[in-house]
Formats: structure tokens, sequence, C-alpha cells
């Protein structure tokens, strides 16, 4: 078992009474399904017992159970994950009494009162007062501090003074957050992570995603800028929550040396990030955060801004506005200095249709302050999903190699992972230190250096990258083009032989297809030929996913690989570990037939043999001493064409149990005859399929090569084809 912190867990809730908690809240902190928490009532006779019941259903003492969590080791969420969901049941549990904002206010400030006081909130209560009576006292002694500490209402003290002794049970709730993180910041943190759970919706509204998050902090360089012993000042004029501030701060091991500016027009938001700031590090001397459009300059002059344009609805926007806030921001910055600006791409990458838009565009480009524009990829806000992003860096008097060009980023179409974060910041990052200079090895993977002059004179158009990156174009991959080209005409032409030869040595296709005449045959089921002994069915395999590799000695079929949607042959098993962690499993035979109902019916005959089903497929075996023998790609044509296989789109099941399915039963010799134009067709099929393959290959690779314009086409080609 995985050793875990000692400590004890507490409801502060009540002074006396223990937060109760039902079976599916349970699961919900623990990360299980529901029926896992019967299996351990009913498996562990020290799971605590429950201590009351509502509507019949049992609830139990929650620090009891989390104990109980950390102590056997069961579960999926570790000790400061439970402690912290414990804590958000008590907290949701309050929601009758306070608001969503009040909720968030008013234990933001308990956190903060806590780290300015530098003790506890709860010192104990007198176990001889009632449960109101020490919520009164408890109150009391929080407010008292309050007024004591913060004298001039910066931090906390309007919104304690604004509830009553009914919020006492937060001051205990406030302690459980800091003992399951440990300190004030991370449980403020993980409580604003935590808004939209208690129904804070629009204090979510913003955020951004934690990949783009990252990103933003890569691009700042911040890190190393504090490393070489520089003092910082961050400013963002546009703070709302605090949310892109607090990501730099968790970034910065030496916040003494951060002087932190921010603005936002909304009092409550302001406030939040001004505790948020203090909890993150800053000094209340180096902290300054205003209530309204416009920095305090005069604290600090800024040397990373980074901000989101404030939002506005499609219907709403205004390019205009938007440029206006770059503009803003720009004006803040000194030599040297940078600025990240996140907004929409209809203002700061699209095509723009409107004169005056289009001058505010093209002086900021002129200016020599943009340094980058990057198209994001969509969903990076996932609070507003339509929504299409762009980042603007700036830098004020760049270096001499990046002076009148810009470095134009699409990634639009790219998922942020954390490989893409590093190649484009790293792009950037050398942009700002060094530019680029031609074959020094320093070309961007994703955009280009394009000179101001060629955008001033589109006046409007679009800021995407006019190609892909030098590095790109240069490739081994692209250079190769020409080559893998002729490899692919060359099998092209093969095929178009091989089929040609066996044309000629069997002549054209004839199925021998005759209407016919007399009585049909009889019908029967797949369990009729199951019972019958005439086909045996075999199950399938679990198969753990981390076992499956590109490279073993079986092929794994599982539902993917029988219906169509992954090419076969792509996953494998280890023989080793196959023999070793699976001491039941079966290989395939040559012939059997290999079915899936989920998601729809799916079938394929493996000539080849030796490979493992993965559940839910299953198999089907051909006996091949019955009687009226069938064969399996006869029997795999008749399944596929029996009626009332599909389902309609509601359904989880299908209609039919494959057993029901009904399929002719063909004489033997008919079987035959069957059984060989099927295998003709398979054989025409993979001549045809081996032609089609190379062209569509061939295809691909001119049109990738004229595209990117790496490649062109032979003057005597094009006469030829005319």
């Amino acid at each position: 078992m995985t050793e875990l912190p000692d400590f004890t867990l507490r409801s502060w809730a009540s002074p006396k009474a223990p937060l109760l908690v039902s079976m599916s809240e349970i699961a919900a902190f623990a990360r299980v399904k529901r029926p896992v928490v019967s299996t351990w009532r009913r498996r562990y006779p020290d799971f605590p017992a429950a201590v009351s019941e509502n509507a019949g259903r049992p609830q139990f003492d929650g620090a009891q159970v989390a104990e109980w969590l950390i102590a056997s080791g069961l579960g999926n969420a570790d000790a400061t994950e439970l402690r912290s969901e414990l804590a958000l049941f008590g907290i949701v549990a309050l929601r009758a009494r306070f608001t969503p904002w009040q909720l968030v206010e008013t234990l933001g400030s308990l956190l903060c009162l806590r780290r300015l006081d530098g003790r506890p909130l709860v010192d104990g209560s007198d176990a001889s007062l009632t449960d109101a009576e020490a919520d009164r006292s408890l109150w009391s002694a929080v407010l008292r501090r309050a007024e004591r500490i913060d004298v001039e209402d910066e931090f906390v003290l309007r919104e304690l003074r604004s509830v009553d002794a009914a919020a006492a049970p937060l001051a205990r709730l406030a302690e459980d957050l800091v003992e399951a993180a440990y300190d004030e910041r991370g449980a403020y943190e993980w409580l604003l992570a935590s808004r939209s759970r208690l129904g804070l919706d629009s204090l979510a509204a913003d955020a951004v995603a934690p990949e783009l998050r990252s990103l933003l902090t890569q691009l700042t360089d911040l890190r190393v800028r504090l490393e070489r012993g520089e003092s910082v000042t961050l400013a963002d004029p546009h703070a709302r929550a605090g949310d892109l501030l607090a990501a730099l701060l968790g970034e910065a091991e030496d916040q003494e040396r951060v002087t932190v500016l921010a603005a936002d027009p909304d009092e409550r938001l302001a406030r939040i990030t001004r505790r948020r700031l203090l909890l993150a590090g800053v000094s209340e001397l180096d902290l300054d955060v205003r209530t309204g459009p416009d920095l305090e300059e005069r604290l600090a002059d800024p040397d990373l801004v980074v901000t989101q344009l404030p939002y506005r609805p499609g219907e709403d926007r205004s390019i205009l506005a938007a440029l206006a806030g770059v503009e803003s921001v720009a004006d803040l910055l000194r030599p040297g200095c940078t600025a990240l600006v996140l907004g929409p791409a209809d203002a700061l990458v699209d095509e723009l249709k409107g004169t005056e838009e289009s001058q505010l565009r093209s002086a900021l480009l002129r200016s020599n302050v943009v340094e980058s524009v990057i198209a994001l990829p969509g969903g990076v806000l996932p609070f507003r999903p339509g929504y299409r992003p762009a980042l603007w860096t700036l830098t004020r008097e760049p270096v001499p190699a990046a002076e009148g060009k810009v470095l134009l980023a699409d990634i639009s179409f790219e998922p942020l992972t954390e490989a893409v974060r590093m190649r484009l910041a790293e792009d950037v990052l050398l942009w700002r230190a060094e530019g680029f200079r031609a074959l020094d090895g320093h070309d961007p993977r994703y955009g280009r250096s394009v000179p101001v002059a060629d955008l001033d004179r589109a006046f409007g158009g679009p800021l995407t990258p006019p190609a892909p990156p030098a590095s790109a174009i240069w490739s081994s991959k692209v250079t190769e083009r020409p080559a893998l080209i002729a490899e692919a005409e060359a099998r092209l032409e093969r095929a178009t032989t091989d089929a040609r030869t066996y044309g000629d040595q069997h002549g054209p296709y004839r199925g021998g297809v005759l209407r016919r005449v007399g009585r049909l045959p009889r019908r029967t089921t797949l369990g009729k030929l199951i019972s019958e002994r005439r086909v045996t069915r075999l199950p399938g395999h679990r198969v753990d996913e981390r076992h499956i590799t590109e490279d073993g000695h079986h092929v794994v079929l599982g539902p993917e690989e029988i219906t169509g949607s992954r090419a076969v042959e792509t996953r494998r098993i280890d023989r080793l570990l196959l023999a070793t962690a699976y001491e039941r499993v079966a290989l395939t035979e040559p012939g059997d037939v290999v079915y899936t109902l989920a998601p729809h019916l799916g079938l394929y005959v493996d000539h080849d043999g030796f490979a493992v089903v993965a559940f839910p497929a299953r198999i089907l075996r051909v006996n091949p001493d019955a009687e009226r023998r069938l064969t399996s790609r006869v029997l795999a044509a008749l399944l596929g064409a029996a009626r009332g296989t599909g389902r309609s789109p509601s359904a989880v099941r299908p209609a039919r149990r494959i057993e029901d399915y009904q399929l002719p039963d063909l004489d033997p010799d008919e079987v035959a005859r069957f059984d060989a134009l099927l295998a003709e067709t398979e054989r025409r099929e993979r001549l045809l399929r081996a032609q089609a393959d190379a062209l569509a290959e061939a295809r691909r690779l001119t049109v990738a090569g004229l595209a990117d314009g790496t490649l062109t086409l032979d003057d005597t080609r094009t006469q030829h084809a005319d």
C-alpha cells in the first residue's frame, strides 16, 4: 500500500455534529462507481457504520469514511483529493444558507485573514456551549481579527461583515481546506477551481484551458527572468478573477522579486484577484489591484503584460474596440518589455473588411511592436466553445534581426499538446531573443517571419502564414516526396500488370448467376447451426489496452478491426506476455469468422489464424466434418446479408440476437460453388485495391507537394495530357 501522510480528518461544519454523506456521495469523492461502495460495505467489516438515515438511505460520517479510504488504499483519489472533496461536500451543504458568490467570497476572505494573521481561524470551542452559542462566539472572534488586521478594508473586512454567525461553519471548513492543501494558497486555488461545481459559472466563464495557460506561461519566460536575478513587474489590465496572473505566479519560485499590477471594472472580481495574489506570495507593498479600466503605473512600469481582452458575443463584438485594446496594452510597454494579448481571431487574425479597422491594425504592425500573431485552436476557452481565439505577443524595440518583421503562426488545426506548446514557445522565444537568420537552423516549426511591408500592402488581409515554415519545407519527409511518388507509380504499374495478367489467364469476371427455378432452400438460423454442431461459437477475451503494441507476435482483432474503423494488424500483443498474463486465451484458427454486434454487426474471416480476439468480439468456427458442411466465407456472407441485423439510433442493443439470424441452408454443392465465387471475388478485389492504394498514395503526395509549393509538374507531361 502506498504510504500516505498522517493526518486526522475533522468536520468543522458543526462543533458537534459530523458531516453526513450518502453512498452516492462516497462514490463521488472516492471516484468509483456507486455499486463499488456497496461491495466495500459487504466485503470489509471495518467499513464505517451508518450513523443515521435520510428517506431510508444510510448516512455516514464523512470524516470516518475518508479516513477508512486512506487507511485501506481503496478508491481512485489520493489523500489530498479526499480531504478537499470532503470539504467541498460541506461547502455545498451550505448552499441553502448562502449564495454561490457568498460562499466563494467568504471562504476566500477567511483564508486571506488566516494568512494575514498567521494563525488558525478556529482555536477550539467551549464544550458547554450550544451550537448556536459556539457559532456566535467564533464569528465574533473572526470579525474582531478582521477589523484589527484589515483596517482599510483592502482584502476581507466587507465580505466578513456582510454575513452573520451563520457563516461560522465556513471558518471550520476553511481550516479543512487548508489542512487538505497544506497552505492557504493551495486551498484558495482549489476553491476557485471548483467554482463551477459550486454553481458560480459566471466566475468561470472567462477561464482558459490548462493547456493554454501553460502555453502563456512558457511564452512569458518568467522563470528564466527571475533565475537571472531580475525583478519583474507583472500586469493584467483585464484581470477578471486573476487566472492568468495566478498561473504565472504558480511557475515562479521566488515571488519576493515580483510586483503585480492588475485592474478590473468589477469590484467583486478585483477583490478576489487581490486576495488571490496575496495568497500567491506577493507582498502587500508589491501589489496593486484597481477597480476600473486602468492600472496604477506609478507603482512600477510593467515588464510583462499578460491579458485577455474582455469577451463580447459575436453580434455585439467590435473589431475596432478589440484592436484599440491591443493598442492600449502596447502603450504600457517600455523598450525590451513584452506583452501577451489573447483576443478574438476575427480582429487579430482574420481578413478585415472595414477601412478604419484595417488602418488601425496596419498602424499597429508598422509601429514595430508586434512580435508574433498566433491563430489558436478552438475549445481553449471551455465555457465559450464557439469562440475562435488568437494571441498577439508584443515587444517594444525587438532585436535587430526581427526589425520590420512579424512571426505568423497558425496552430488552429492542432490540439495544444505538450509537444506543440513546447515547439511553438521555442519558436517565439528564439524569435524574441535572436530573430531568425537564413540557414542558421532556427527556422520556426509553426509559422513564417513575414515583412511588415508585405502585410501593409495587403491592407486588411489575413495575418496567416503565407506558406509552411522553411523547416517543414526542407524536412526529409518533404524532400523525399518525388522518390516516394515514383515508388507509388511503380507499384501502380506492377499492380496494373498483375491485374491484366490475371485477367488474361482467367478471363473476365463471370459469376454464372441464374434465376432459381423451383422451391427455395429451407431456412435455418445460426442458433440451429450451433445446436447441430455445424458451427461452434467461442468467446472473445478481455485484453488490457496497456499490453497492446504495434510490433507484437499475435494480431489483436477487436470491434474496430472487424467493422473496418481500424486497419487489421495495427494492434498486436507479445507472445511471451500472452502466455504469462492470459493463461486461457485461445488463438484463432485459419478460416475462423470473427464477429461483433457493437457498435453494429461486423464480420471478418481470419484466413491466417493465430490471432487474439478481444471482447466483445467473438468467434464462429465452421465444423469441417459436418454432414452438411459450410465454409467460413459462405457463413460470413450469409450472416452479413441477414435481415434485422441493425438497430434504431436510440436502442442500446440490437433488435435480434445473432443466434436468431436467419439464413438459407444451401446444399453442399451450392456451398462449394458459392465459396469458389467468393474466393474469386476476393482475389480480384485485392488486385483492384492494390491499384487504388498506389494511385491514392501518388495523388496524396502530389497534392501535398503542390499545396505547399515544394513540387511542380513536368511541362512535357502536361502537353502529353492535352
